[in-house]
């Protein structure tokens, strides 16, 4: 079982979600890469102390870079889209 702070790793704070915090109470937050829905509710709502209604996530495949012959990949990450219930607000900046 992972901890809040190691399910819920950092905001993502760009200016495209940050639209959509203000407009759609949606924020997005990097996330451990096994953690599920129900485990990034509750360690959003323990963190914040907000109520959630819904978490969508996504995998990012990591980028793969070449310099001559040498080929690496960047480690893939989890983001979550988690929409909080009318009247919940997180600051994040």
């Amino acid at each position: 079982m992972l901890d809040a702070h190691h399910v819920v790793r950092r905001p993502i704070v760009t200016e495209k979600n940050m639209h959509r915090a203000e407009k759609r109470r949606e924020y997005t937050f990097e996330v451990a890469k096994g953690a599920n829905k129900i485990q990034i509710r509750q360690a959003v709502e323990k963190l914040f102390n907000v109520k959630v209604m819904g978490v969508n996530t996504a995998v990012l495949k990591g980028l793969v870079s070449r310099r001559g012959t040498h080929v690496t990949q960047n480690s893939d990450t989890k983001k979550a889209i988690v929409k909080l219930a009318e009247g919940f607000k997180i600051d994040l900046i």
